[in-house]
């Protein structure tokens, strides 16, 4: 197993971005893509689990499950162009800012159209309401819920990606997610666990376990956009599947910190001409640079997320 996992992974080569820290300079050379590794059994098994849905509960139930896989795929995909693209230039930076976001918005405008799809076919008005949890109330946005609802997925999927920064962040802290996710299935009551949330936890709690054996500090290989966005596309688009998008800002606090330090970083930077508010962004690379290691803030990253998770869990689910 970890033959074949280095193998497929070391088909290319990192190049650290030189905005990092200049001790990550010693990772050059590790090998990255190393996320084709757990999507493709991740992939599979949701399958599996999809099949299982639509012959115990039909083939409608089983379609909020489906295209979440298929969002969390178009992540993976776009990521794979975007790692490629930057081993062809031979530098770190693949497809534009503009190209990767419009690929993204494209994406996840499949994914809103599908789900809506699902909507339709069991007879319900297209969702316009966004649930607040904590507060139990929902607000209807009108054709509004679809401009936040496709910046929220990609904004998420984006912030999941800024966490693959050190050693074993991303892997650690998705799997953390993946178990909030297989949680909710008990949590949220009725007669039974729902399923598709209970496969999607399982999904991201066997892919990230199983890569971060290889990703735990020091990384033998890094997961790169490839596997980044795969996870990111994975989790927000779960959020969606719960009809609570909210809740990820809660549980996935982590995420969201890091893509907030670095627009209060430029944002900040711009102002005052030239000053900055961290050492350095993302967020864990200021932790870095007070002295932190990354299994330190690997760890403190863990702890926050499953606090809110458990917090999430408990009164946060509809």
């Amino acid at each position: 197993m970890q033959e074949s996992l280095i193998f497929i992974a070391a088909m290319v080569l990192v190049f650290i971005l030189d905005i990092g820290p200049r001790w990550h300079k010693s990772k050059e050379g590790t090998p990255t893509m190393g996320g084709i590794a757990f999507i493709i059994p991740a992939v599979l098994t949701g399958i599996a689990g999809c099949a299982y849905i639509a012959v115990t509960d039909g083939v409608r139930a089983s379609l909020p499950l489906v295209f979440t896989l298929f969002f969390g795929l178009c992540g993976g995909l776009i990521g794979m162009i975007d790692d490629s693209a930057k081993l062809r230039k031979k530098q770190n930076e693949g497809l534009t800012a503009p190209q990767k976001f419009l690929l993204q918005v494209l994406a996840a405008g499949l994914y809103l159209f599908g789900m809506a799809m699902v909507r339709r076919a069991e007879g319900l008005p297209p969702m316009t309401e966004i649930y607040f949890p904590f507060v139990g109330k929902s607000v209807n946005f009108g054709i509004f819920y679809y401009v936040i609802a496709l910046l929220l997925l990609v904004g998420v999927m984006n912030s999941v990606n800024l966490t693959d920064g050190i050693d074993g962040l991303c892997s650690s802290v998705t799997l953390i997610a993946g178990v909030f996710f297989a949680a909710s299935a008990y949590f949220a009551g009725g007669a039974g666990p729902d399923l598709s949330p209970l496969i999607l936890g399982a999904v991201l709690i066997g892919g990230c376990a199983g890569f971060l054996v290889y990703n735990f500090y020091p990384a033998r290989v890094f997961m790169g956009d490839t596997g980044s966005l795969f996870l990111g596309g994975l989790v927000v688009g779960g959020a969606f599947m719960l009809e609570n998008p909210l809740l990820v800002i809660v549980f996935g606090f982590w995420y969201i910190l890091e893509t907030v330090s670095v627009m209060l970083q430029v944002g900040y930077f711009k102002l005052t001409h030239g000053k900055r508010l961290f050492k350095m962004a993302p967020i864990h690379h200021h932790f870095e640079q007070l002295g932190w290691s990354e299994v330190k803030i690997v760890a403190v990253a863990s702890v926050v997320t499953a606090v809110l998770s458990a917090v999430s869990l408990v009164w946060g689910l509809r």
